[in-house]
């Protein structure tokens, strides 16, 4: 009998200690957890006022939430998609917890890099087009998420309607390169054949051939659309050039295009949907959320700009309900 009691004892001493075990571990979990420092990686795919805002709005976001319990690395690709790689790359051997990819390029480079390490991506026009994704159900199914810059099409196609109800062929100018660019020009057809347009699309491969694609733009149309193209953002010095000279208006996709070389836009606030991609990264990063059941998100609040310079300089008249673009503002 004493020898079941010293049993009985022993096993219970056995289930207190391992009870005592299990407590200590889990409490030392909490405290790592309490305790780490989440590294994210920013691919930028070239430096422009949208996607610096993007960033800076992701930033935000995350430090907000984090403080000094995020470290962010922000690696600009100069609009090269080889950098986007070599960045890319860099970021899965350094074993970063997140990476943010800012634009299309930087995104494909990031799910070419990985399939393992969650991406948050921003400034994305279409998610389907820039992973070849079919059946789009608003999520990607694997490791990326993130939010898009695209304002509705159609309602940018009425808009060239009322402000130039006299116009007869649009241009299309954009890079060759950029997939979100080319899906933006199919749709704008569309919506703009319906309005009674003759479109034309116009490309260049890279900035050595903006000047002379935008100078044969310009010849053959009565308006010109960018859409939200980063080769194009990154060149508005030289297509403004161009257009003023020939005297040809151009509406953008973004607001960064429209101060830089448009007449007016139907804005997004890219430091708005930066901000909401870096909440999607701290819901992943410390709440556990998998990037392949989250959706796209996408900018709610849309604003009519115009340049009032020049609108006055074209002529042209803006309808009610447009805002001036300031063109001193950072």
């Amino acid at each position: 009998m004493k020898k079941i009691i010293a049993m009985v004892a022993a096993f219970a001493l056995c289930l207190t200690m391992f009870a005592g075990c299990t407590s200590t571990g889990t409490g030392d979990t909490a405290s790592k957890d309490a305790d780490k420092v989440y590294e994210v990686g920013v691919i930028q795919q070239v430096q422009h006022v949208a996607l610096d805002a993007a960033t800076e709005g992701f930033k935000a976001a995350l430090t907000e939430k984090l403080g000094d319990k995020v470290n962010i690395t922000v690696q600009n690709a100069a609009g090269e998609a080889a950098n986007c790689g070599t960045i890319a790359n860099q970021f899965v051997s350094a074993k970063v917890d997140l990476i943010m990819a800012n634009a299309t390029g930087a995104l494909q480079a990031a799910y070419a890099a990985t399939a393992k390490i969650p991406i948050v991506a921003t400034s994305i026009t279409d998610y389907a087009t820039a992973l070849e994704i079919d059946n789009w159900t608003g999520k990607t199914g694997f490791n990326v998420t993130g939010t898009s810059d695209l304002a509705p099409l159609d309602q940018q196609a009425q808009m060239i309607k009322d402000l130039f109800p006299d116009a007869k062929t649009v241009g299309i100018l954009y890079c060759s390169g950029e997939a979100n660019s080319k899906y933006q020009s199919t749709v704008m057809q569309g919506h703009l054949t319906k309005l009674g347009f003759t479109c034309k699309e116009y490309t260049f491969a890279d900035s050595n051939d903006v000047q002379a694609i935008t100078t044969t733009a310009c010849q053959n149309s009565d308006v010109i659309f960018i859409p939200t193209d980063n080769t194009a953002a990154s060149c508005t010095g030289t297509i403004d050039g161009v257009a003023a000279a020939a005297k040809t208006p151009i509406v953008a996709g973004e607001e960064g295009i429209c101060k830089g070389c448009g007449v007016a836009t139907l804005s997004i606030d890219y430091r708005s949907i930066g901000y909401e991609a870096g909440l999607m990264a701290y819901e992943i990063l410390v709440n556990g959320k998998d990037p392949k059941d989250m959706e796209i998100g996408f900018a709610t609040e849309l604003t009519k700009k115009y340049v009032e310079s020049r609108c006055t300089a074209l002529d042209v008249t803006v309808p009610e309900g447009y805002v001036a673009i300031d063109l001193d503002a950072k």
